[in-house]
């Protein structure tokens, strides 16, 4: 069977794990997250609550992978961006003052 490389990341504020991996040419995201081990070490992956994707593409778990691909598993916003977006704005205003 043909085998394939590819990267599994998992980026934290302060730091960032990634794992490169041999797999099954027809394998998907989710057997890649599996077999690069990275859940062992990081236990809050959910593979039901965390989005994943390729190359900054969010995509389903079920996901096929090809040669090359950069496997990334996504942890939720802290911040909701709006809110954010609405914070600057209102620094930037007052400081025009």
């Amino acid at each position: 069977m043909t085998r394939i490389n590819v990267e599994v990341i998992y980026a934290l504020p302060h730091s960032q794990a990634l794992r490169q991996i041999e797999l099954n040419a027809n394998s998907t995201i989710a057997d890649a997250i599996v077999a690069s081990g990275i859940r062992e070490e990081f236990p809050e992956i959910d593979l039901a609550r965390n989005r994943v994707g390729i190359f900054g593409r969010r995509l389903r778990a079920e996901a096929p992978v090809i040669e090359g691909d950069r496997v990334e598993i996504y942890r939720a916003l802290t911040v909701d961006p709006k809110a954010s977006r609405r914070r600057r704005a209102e620094r930037t205003r007052r400081t025009k003052k």
